[in-house]
């Protein structure tokens, strides 16, 4: 497939694109991937080689020790992990955008200059903690609660499919700080250390997004200072605000990224095995069947190509963007979804079997339409949004 380059990419983010993809060549075999994959392992070792590469502070201002808001080159960077595993990109995407976004976006000057240089050296990671167990898609209805005591915030509650809560340093959590308060106008984002007394984090078995760990995670009157409410005092009952800001938009372009990367080491590798593989004395690839399967992967990743960028740009101007990523997150993992499923059928019995990585494309696929604002979601928005608009 032809290397076509994102045009939302500067001359200095191509550069560090080839950086990227010598480390995961090097640093992440498909052997190693494999174990940590059938094992549940998060590599931390090679995340930790990544942060020194710089990658982690694509999306922080250089006065804090980042590289400079770089939204187009931090989605770049998660599609080139993603395409070899996800127990990398998964935990970049927790430290550059849970952790360096948020902070950027939404922290006071104290804690921007607190806590950003060490995210960007990769020394920081954060899980967001805002589903629960009865609360998915309307998190405005969350029923974990903070109240403050003197200097202290007090928290209660319990958090579902926080993912990566078990290797975070931190859970960025939201939580109901008023319960007399009007909808939207009573929530506040607070910041809560993993291993906080009263922090019980319970692991989920999934079918995909293995080294990532997906889990539960209950607060009994978990103490925090009150130096870890996100943005400061004055943002108390502001959380809304704050969770659905940028760093929102942001949120689907990452999954969109990590979609694209899945999608496109699958097409290479079914490329790749139907020239390999002969049936009725020819490479497979020359069955028209084939080739036109092939030819209509090429043209998703490419129209998915072209949608993530756009949005990327708007994103990364700050601009009003809602509906160009919920189009980009929609449009991406679904069909992403589908040129992976296509992969699978041209490899047949092998795309099914664990000693070749299209399996675990495939377990890691499936999630993408859901997670970030499932396809649903995004198509409320994309049409709620649009009229507004006029």
């Amino acid at each position: 497939m032809a290397d076509n380059s994102p045009r939302a990419l500067s001359e200095d983010a191509l550069e560090l694109r080839k950086v990227v993809r010598r480390f995961v060549a090097e640093q992440m075999p498909r052997s190693a991937v494999a174990e940590w994959d059938k094992n549940n392992t998060f590599p931390r070792e090679v995340f930790d080689r990544l942060a020194t590469l710089g990658v982690m502070g694509l999306a922080i201002p250089e006065e804090y020790g980042g590289s400079g808001a770089d939204i187009p080159a931090t989605l770049m960077a998660i599609e080139e992990l993603s395409k070899r595993s996800l127990a990398v990109a998964v935990p970049y995407i927790m430290a550059s955008c849970y952790a360096g976004m948020t902070v950027v976006e939404c922290g006071t000057e104290e804690q921007k200059k607190r806590w950003l240089p060490e995210i960007a050296e990769g020394r920081m990671i954060f899980a967001y903690g805002w589903t629960e167990p009865d609360v998915g898609a309307d998190l405005a209805s969350v029923k974990t609660t903070v109240r403050r005591e003197g200097d202290e915030l007090v928290v209660n509650g319990s958090k579902r499919f926080c993912t990566g809560a078990g290797l975070s340093d931190y859970i960025y959590t939201l939580a109901k700080s008023d319960p007399d308060g009007a909808k939207y106008h009573n929530l506040s984002t607070i910041v809560i250390p993993s291993n906080a007394e009263g922090v019980t984090i319970t692991p989920i078995d999934t079918m995909g997004l293995k080294g990532t760990h997906t889990t539960d995670v209950s607060f009994t009157d978990v103490r925090i200072p009150v130096d870890n409410l996100m943005g400061g005092e004055q943002a108390w009952n502001r959380g809304w605000e704050l969770i659905t800001g940028s760093g929102l938009d942001i949120e689907k372009l990452e999954v969109a990224a990590m979609s694209l990367g899945i999608a496109t080491a699958a097409y290479e590798d079914a490329l790749a095995y139907s020239e390999e593989r002969e049936q009725f004395g020819v490479p497979i690839s020359k069955h028209q069947s084939i080739a036109h399967t092939l030819a209509d992967m090429q043209v998703q990743l490419h129209a998915s190509r072209l949608v993530l960028d756009d949005a990327a740009v708007l994103a990364g101007r700050g601009v009003q963007c809602g509906v160009e990523t919920s189009m980009a997150k929609l449009f991406v993992t679904e069909a992403s979804k589908t040129v992976v499923l296509n992969a699978q059928t041209i490899m047949g019995a092998y795309g099914y079997v664990k000693d070749f990585d299209c399996e675990r494309y495939v377990r890691d696929v499936l999630v993408m339409p859901i997670i970030g604002g499932s396809s649903a979601i995004q198509r409320n928005n994309i049409h709620k949004w649009s009229r507004t608009r006029k």
